[in-house]
């Protein structure tokens, strides 16, 4: 992975990309992966586990935002969030930044990679981890989601990808337990990839969320991070009336946060669900 001054991501066997490695801020072997932190010239701070690139500063923000903002503004006022992952404090932050939030669960697996982006990473966060409304917990969220007796009205997965630990967040089992701790009307979104290089990913999503609600799908954001063309974001719902909630009444919702974005927008959160027709084919031709 680290090689004469370079950062090689392994995450594909025949293509890939690497970064110049400024400075080593922090690496080592945690309970659960191999964790690094490192400086680069063109991304700024970067962090990887297991040899894939998780996230960067420079580009976060379209990630965190389209994760978040189009699950938290389709419904409109949600008052329970649960993050699943996202131990860089990027997703809690957007979270964060709804007033209508009245409490938010976040279960991250590695205790290593809260404390160590809170250190390296401070601008994921943004101090978002000293908000009173955050319940943290260091936990396999598969663990946590089936034991869970609490209601949440969006679950957001911000997981790796399914290998290692991430791994058992792909799976029936999870997507199942996701929507019994869901309130009615409730959605649930997950990282599911690049789509043109993680074909199989998609194809075995939307197979086993289409399975147990009503409103499975995709949308989709250009992050440059996620090399390979479009990253696919899953949607899951019972409510069939999220994904169609009028541009006018989304910016409307938007305008009354008052909050400035750098990606999204409510224009975005209405295209961002028209799909390539190769990830339709892999949905069964599925129109979205």
């Amino acid at each position: 992975m680290i090689q004469n001054g370079w950062y090689n991501e392994t995450l594909y066997e025949t293509w890939g990309q690497r970064h110049r490695i400024e400075k080593i801020l922090f690496e080592a072997k945690t309970e659960h992966q191999h964790l690094v932190i490192f400086e680069s010239i063109q991304m700024g701070r970067v962090m990887a586990l297991d040899g894939v690139i998780q996230t960067t500063e420079a580009d976060e923000f379209v990630y965190h935002e389209m994760l978040t903002h189009v699950p938290l503004f389709a419904h409109g006022n949600a008052k329970r969030v649960l993050i699943v992952g996202g131990g860089d404090g990027g997703i809690l932050r957007e979270v964060a930044r709804h007033k209508e939030v009245q409490h938010i669960t976040m279960v991250e697996i590695d205790a290593s990679v809260v404390d160590m982006s809170k250190q390296h990473l401070p601008k994921h966060s943004n101090g978002a981890f000293d908000d009173k409304r955050l319940k943290l917990v260091i936990d396999d969220a598969a663990n946590f989601v089936k034991h869970c007796t609490e209601k949440f009205d969006v679950i957001i997965s911000d997981s790796t990808d399914p290998m290692g630990p991430g791994e058992v967040l792909f799976t029936d089992d999870f997507y199942a337990n996701c929507k019994k701790c869901l309130n009615e009307g409730g959605v649930l979104v997950t990282q599911n990839g690049v789509c043109f290089m993680q074909q199989d990913e998609v194809a075995n999503t939307y197979k086993r969320q289409s399975k147990l609600f009503k409103d499975a799908g995709f949308y989709v954001a250009a992050v440059p991070t996620y090399v390979g063309g479009l990253m696919t974001l899953a949607w899951a719902t019972d409510n069939t009336a999220l994904r169609n909630v009028p541009l006018e009444t989304i910016q409307e919702r938007f305008n009354k946060a008052g909050f400035a974005t750098r990606y999204y927008t409510p224009e975005i959160q209405k295209a961002c669900f028209a799909l390539p027709a190769f990830v339709q084919g892999l949905m069964g031709n599925r129109h979205c």
